[in-house]
């Protein structure tokens, strides 16, 4: 598989897809497009549309050749600071909003942007959009650690943040609470973790350090992992889903992962040795996906799939974003 192949299948939408969008009419707007899945999302957008509506992806677009990619697929582009309340208010209307801006890594050392990014920007948004649609991206990392026994949390569970960038995550959410309660906004609240490209992602984060002979950490020793193709089908499927009170819903995979064997896996396809560091403690970072799979159809790729894949990708050296997750930290600092 090359890039544009990979591309591709990120980019599928399934029928559901074409359906939840065909309930959603109007212009779909993709704020803050520009990272790591905003691109194969809004192409994913454009190809299941079944009519002229305009995608329209925003972003500071840093990379100019994402930028002429998405052109080349069918989806305008507008250049924007979402900190700018004034550069906010110019965005075109659109009754369909998916919200994917936010800050994780760099957290540490710069807060005060942390919580700029994560509370300010969905502020700005929410009130040009309040009487719109919005589907808002979340982390699961707006949950206490549960038992690594268990099944996770629950969309009900309250939020028990550990760092600032958690924390700030709980004020992203509770801004698009509030314009629900005040305007009355329809949201839908995507809880995800954690997606999985070839290029990065846990599961591109275990196979290159195996492959490399560096250790692996096993204390935070089990993740959920879901295909970022599968992350954006559900994505565009909860337009049609956002509510008020908002709709709520984990997104990751069913499977509960032990970080050791995903090392010992990608060291027995390499041939090699999986250096294992430190020991699994007694929680993990886990997520409940019962109403994910009892409202939306079940993801296309499985574990399997996605383990040959990325050590296929891997092991011929393909590129890489060099954005390590970090799903290792026990401490919220990222």
């Amino acid at each position: 598989m090359n890039e544009a192949e990979l591309e591709d299948r990120l980019s599928q939408p399934r029928p559901a897809t074409t359906a939840a969008l065909r309930a959603c009419p109007g212009d779909v707007i993709i704020l803050g497009a520009g990272g790591k899945m905003g691109p194969t999302l809004a192409r994913m957008v454009a190809r299941a549309r079944s009519d002229d509506r305009r995608v329209i992806a925003v972003s500071r677009w840093s990379s100019a050749a994402a930028e002429r990619a998405l052109n080349d697929a069918g989806v305008e582009t507008i250049k924007a600071d979402l900190l700018d309340r004034d550069a906010v208010a110019k965005l075109p209307d659109a009754p369909n909003v998916i919200f994917m801006a936010g800050q994780k890594f760099g957290t540490t050392g710069a807060p005060a942007m942390t919580w700029a990014m994560n509370t300010v920007v969905p502020a700005n948004c929410a009130e040009r959009y309040e009487h719109s649609r919005i589907v808002a991206f979340s982390t699961g990392n707006v949950y206490a650690l549960t038992p690594a026994a268990s099944s996770g949390s629950t969309e009900s569970d309250a939020p028990g943040p550990v760092g600032e960038y958690a924390a700030s995550c709980v004020g992203r959410e509770r801004i698009f609470e509030l314009y629900a309660e005040r305007a009355g906004t329809r949201v839908a609240i995507f809880r995800l973790n954690y997606a999985i490209d070839l290029r990065y992602g846990v599961l591109v984060d275990i196979a290159t350090r195996v492959k490399n002979g560096d250790p692996v950490s096993v204390d935070m020793g089990y993740v959920n992992v879901i295909w970022q193709g599968d992350a954006n089908r559900i994505a565009i499927e909860c337009l049609s889903r956002a509510d008020n009170p908002p709709f709520i819903v984990n997104v990751t995979g069913a499977e509960r992962l032990s970080v050791r064997s995903l090392a010992e896996w990608f060291a027995t396809r390499f041939g090699t040795r999986a250096r294992i560091e430190g020991s699994e403690r007694a929680d993990a970072l886990l997520s409940d996906t019962t109403l994910l799979r009892t409202t939306f159809a079940p993801p296309e790729v499985g574990t399997n799939e996605m383990l040959e894949w990325v050590a296929d990708w891997v092991d011929a050296g393909g590129p890489v974003l060099g954005k390590p997750t970090k799903f290792e930290a026990r401490d919220g600092k990222f």
